[in-house]
């Protein structure tokens, strides 16, 4: 085993003594200030005890960590304070250096042991002590879980105690620790590295911050490490709004990545907008740097589809920033702000009108055009399904040439997206002159083709916009044509698919129900059989078109062909 050096020796045994002295032979002795002596007293006990649990640690460790050896000396210092202040209280006489200066000089020393002894705690709770040595990131990279462990614990430690220089320099040991794997940053997660982030982020230089925040982000991106990141609640988020307040693009852009991660609740919501986050997000959007900006917007999108800040929106006259970005930012900074004004315009007809008295549209279309058809495009669909479902805009997005546009969605290989077209097919059919159009141009065919997804959701979606489209007589040729068609129709109406909303595939089949032919495919493919159970569980629409199939001689006689 490899002996201890003279000097944590000399530390060690030095502190001891001055202890076992103070608290034996100055302490009793005391004259002045008894009650603030007392209360130095409690804390020279506490020293005593992590003393004995440092002589227990591992003498090698002991020797080889800086820290311990920093510990040590700051507190045979004060120490040696503490004795010569406890003299000058003995003396009976008055102070030699007056009552206010050296009641001054005990709360120093006060304040100063009560910072050894937490840092005591720290080095003793960290375990570095009693490791085999110390591997520093600096020197070698860590090999297995262990060895990582071992790792984000003295990182953590040097964060916590020692000079600024030597956390900032711990600090960036830990980012290329967590930015090397995602299993470091679960191990340094499960290490407890954020409560010890957001501690510091409140007492570091404006440097450190920026490195702490980055770090935040890191974890942030690792799915099952968010809840951490959730459990420090709102003391974590007020820290990262005054970082987008004030920091720097780099800062402010990690920012932004926490924030995304902890944007998912109506309470954390509503502490950014009442907090003025809203205004710092758009301030980065408007002239940030093209990464932060893209951040930023990322964030907004997130708050937009909570109900209650939705005014904070208005207040900040969010809507032309956010459509000047979505012209004129990164890819990702469009497709945020995109998504962002999406959400914004649900369910609310005034932000409709606004976005489109702004240039929405206009914008849109751009963006549309942009974008090659993929995931890219499934914000900008979004966006045209919750204009549309306000009719009179939806008049305008007809003039300019959407219905066209949505076919090839409806074929593209991107589930998210062939959902949101056959929405956006939906919200356009109120006009008989689109739903013409988009049948005659292919709808009617692709939407047929996702009643055989594998998704619930793409079936529901294809089932509801051909129940717009069968409005339109020359779109029920269309699909009577199509083999699957009713088929595929028909199989929507099984009970066993509880999740899917039966009014639509019912819609589908009712505008069918004058063609015999059409009865009988559907008598055929099992209708009746799937309806009567319908009918007992009370679904709306189930009983007339079963009560239609069941008429069907009496229908032969006013069948159309």
């Amino acid at each position: 085993m490899k002996e201890a050096s003279p000097e944590s020796d000399d530390l060690l045994l030095l502190s001891t003594h001055l202890l076992t002295s103070l608290l034996s032979t100055h302490l009793p002795l005391i004259h002045h200030f008894k009650p603030k002596w007392s209360l130095i007293k409690s804390k020279l006990l506490s020293l005593q005890s992590h003393l004995a649990d440092f002589s227990d640690s591992h003498s090698h460790s002991l020797s080889s960590n800086s820290l311990s050896l920093a510990v040590l000396s700051s507190l045979s210092s004060a120490l040696n304070d503490a004795v010569s202040l406890a003299g000058k209280c003995s003396d009976p006489s008055s102070l030699p250096a007056g009552k206010l200066r050296t009641q001054s000089d005990i709360d120093s020393l006060s304040s100063t042991l009560d910072g050894i002894n937490k840092d005591c705690e720290i080095l003793l709770r960290s375990g570095v002590l009693s490791q085999d040595g110390v591997v520093s990131s600096s020197q070698q990279q860590p090999q297995g879980r262990e060895a990582v462990r071992a790792e984000v614990r003295n990182l953590l430690t040097r964060l916590q105690i020692g000079s600024s220089e030597s956390k900032n320099s711990a600090m960036d040991s830990l980012l290329a620790l967590l930015n090397e794997d995602d299993k470091n940053v679960l191990i340094g997660v499960a290490q407890g590295i954020v409560p010890v982030l957001v501690r510091s982020l409140d007492t570091t230089s404006f440097e450190m911050r920026e490195k702490i925040v980055a770090a935040i982000a890191r974890v942030s991106t690792i799915e099952s490490s968010k809840h951490v990141l959730i459990a420090e609640g709102l003391s974590l988020l007020n820290q990262l709004i005054r970082v987008i307040e004030s920091g720097s693009g780099f800062a402010k852009e990690k920012a932004c990545v926490a924030l995304q991660a902890l944007s998912f609740s109506k309470e954390n919501a509503r502490a950014i907008g009442c907090r003025g986050g809203i205004s710092s997000l758009l301030e980065i959007c408007h002239c940030g740097t093209p990464s932060s900006q893209a951040m930023a917007a990322g964030v907004l999108r997130k708050l937009a589809q909570f109900e209650e800040i939705k005014e904070n929106f208005v207040e900040e006259n969010s809507i032309p920033v956010l459509i000047a970005l979505s012209a004129a930012g990164t890819s990702l900074a469009r497709d945020n702000s995109i998504g962002c004004l999406s959400n914004l315009v649900c369910n609310d007809e005034t932000l409709k009108v606004l976005v489109a008295r702004e240039g929405g549209v206009e914008s849109l279309k751009n963006y549309w055009d942009s974008t090659p058809i993929g995931r890219g495009l499934e914000p900008a669909v979004e966006l045209l399904r919750n204009l549309a479902s306000y009719h009179p805009i939806g008049e305008v997005l007809i003039f300019q040439g959407f219905p066209l546009r949505l076919l090839p969605l409806l074929n593209c290989g991107v589930l998210a997206v062939r959902i949101a077209a056959a929405g956006a097919v939906f919200e356009l059919g109120f006009c008989s002159k689109a739903r013409r159009e988009m049948g005659e141009n292919g709808c009617v065919s692709a939407l047929v083709r996702m009643l055989d997804g594998k998704a619930i959701e793409e079936k529901e979606a294809a089932a509801k916009a051909l129940s717009s489209l069968l409005m339109c007589t020359v779109n029920r040729k269309i699909f009577r044509k199509e083999e699957r068609g009713i088929i595929g129709t028909v199989q929507l109406l099984d009970p066993l698919t509880k999740v899917l909303d039966k009014k639509w595939p019912i819609a589908v089949l009712t505008t069918l129900i004058h063609s015999k032919k059409c009865r009988k495919q559907m008598v055929a493919a099992g209708a009746c059989v799937y309806l009567q159970k319908l009918v007992e569980l009370e679904i709306v629409g189930a009983k007339k078109l079963l009560d239609c199939l069941g008429r069907g001689k009496l229908w032969g006689v006013f069948a159309r062909p």
